[in-house]
């Protein structure tokens, strides 16, 4: 699925320029620093919640660091242009709408910067929910390319990519794009992927999570899980966060962790 961003104005670029990403919060690891992961919040929500959530996560968790930024606040074209914090504009549910690439890449860009700083010896990933899974999926699809929407090399070594209850932007040309490159294929291929959707979900629907899993499997993604949840509604349950935990220290190869 992927969200509409036609109706931003003329002048939307201009104002993109000038947001700013707010404060990023951190959970230390309660080990040995083994993985950092990346965890965006949804649309309208902040760093703060997601920190919350993680720094009560069960074990197999003590060995990840958390970074949990904060989005931009920007107009938003699905709430009638009213601001929230978004990773990127959207303004309807299409399979096949033109997406906001250029906010998308703004967001990723930010989410490598700050992956960048960590140590060589830690493995890396991205996680979120919501519209944050939607960024985490596009990051997915940016370090199999080896590039940004815009054409700029992608610099991050992904290790690992977690989305609860969300979509894949751009995905109606992600399979041409992966499989004309040799390398994008290989990276695509070894890039394990974790999805998570509730049956119940209706903010965004579970054939969307669905529909995500196929594009990226066929585009190549071959290391994905598609877990469904019957009866989930749009948010996530103790049951969800554990297995996201077991998976990443199953996919990371921590140590000690349990």
């Amino acid at each position: 699925m992927s969200y509409s961003s036609s109706s931003m104005g003329s002048g939307s670029q201009t104002v993109r320029r000038q947001l700013e990403f707010g404060r990023t919060y951190v959970v230390k690891p309660k080990g040995k620093h083994q993985a950092t992961i990346v965890w965006l919040h949804g649309l309208g929500d902040n760093g703060s919640s997601s920190s919350q959530l993680l720094e009560n996560l069960p074990l197999p968790n003590v060995h990840i660091k958390w970074i949990c930024p904060t989005a931009p606040t920007r107009p938003v074209a699905l709430l009638g242009g009213f601001p929230r914090t978004a990773w990127f504009d959207v303004a309807e549910l299409s399979e096949d709408g033109p997406d906001d690439v250029e906010g998308l890449d703004s967001s990723v860009a930010h989410i490598a910067k700050l992956l960048s700083t960590e140590p060589s010896d830690v493995t890396l990933g991205i996680g979120g929910f919501n519209m944050g899974a939607a960024a985490a999926l596009y990051s997915a699809s940016c370090y199999a390319q080896g590039r940004y929407g815009n054409g700029n090399p992608y610099p991050i070594n992904l290790r690992a990519i977690v989305g609860l209850s969300g979509w894949l932007p751009c995905s109606g040309s992600l399979r041409n794009k992966i499989q004309s490159s040799h390398e994008a294929a290989r990276r695509a291929a070894f890039l394990p992927i974790l999805l998570c959707h509730g049956t119940s979900d209706d903010i965004v629907p579970f054939k969307h999570g669905e529909n995500s899993s196929y594009f990226l499997s066929s585009a190549g993604f071959r290391y994905l899980t598609f877990k469904t949840y019957e009866g989930l509604g749009h948010y996530t349950v103790p049951k969800e966060m554990e297995e996201v935990c077991n998976w990443l220290h199953s996919m990371l190869g921590l140590k000690g962790s349990r």
